[in-house]
């Protein structure tokens, strides 16, 4: 009918023309042309996650926000291995790791981790040395720094990630770049990700 013709039509156009908050870092003059190619893809993921419940992120800022504020702050290339350590730690053990850190939580209830992470809980982990652990293998430092599960999610990311760059150069695919792309991202993102969990993510020591 001509009224389920508008309805749809509505809905559509609300998918494409509606403002979510990557769209708002999306359109400030001051990003790069390479800033703009990785935020858009953000931005509109946005328009797809933010209208089903089911896919709320624990965290606050959100892992699509919080990559994108990387991306924007950072620049490309540390906001991608920033951003994918976040996707790494947001797994089932966050809430109970946030806990033991002291960890704050967002008026909503969720996961309070900004980019900029201000909390430091006295540690004797190395930053350093969990960073040339995950340089070695993939997961590694996150294991030293006592985040095993995370250790385990980032070797598995990080493994398919390498495997499929090496696939693509070995047949010589036109893909190849964005395959090595993405398995330096997630490489980087382990190493990144090994020394803020030395620094950071430790947990709290009672006084």
């Amino acid at each position: 009918s001509v009224m389920n013709r508008l309805i749809k039509t509505f809905l559509f156009s609300s998918f494409i023309f509606s403002q979510y908050p990557a769209d708002s870092l999306l359109s400030l003059p001051n990003n790069s042309i390479a800033q703009k190619i990785f935020l858009y893809p953000i931005a509109k993921w946005q328009g797809i996650s933010y209208s089903n419940s089911s896919m709320n992120c624990q965290f606050y800022p959100s892992c699509s926000n919080y990559g994108a504020q990387a991306i924007h702050k950072k620049g490309v290339i540390s906001g991608l291995a920033i951003a994918s350590d976040r996707i790494i730690r947001c797994n089932h053990t966050a809430y109970n790791v946030h806990n033991k850190m002291g960890g704050e939580f967002y008026k909503d209830g969720r996961l309070l981790d900004q980019v900029n992470y201000s909390v430091l809980n006295k540690s004797k982990k190395s930053p350093l040395f969990a960073a040339g652990l995950s340089m070695a293998v993939p997961g590694l430092g996150r294991a030293y720094a006592g985040r095993p599960k995370d250790a385990a999610f980032g070797f598995l990311m990080s493994a398919l990630a390498i495997n499929a760059g090496v696939k693509s150069i070995r047949k010589e695919s036109f893909l190849s770049p964005l395959y090595i792309g993405i398995a330096l991202t997630f490489y980087s993102g382990e190493v990144y990700g090994a020394y803020r969990t030395a620094k950071y993510y430790q947990p709290k020591i009672k006084e």
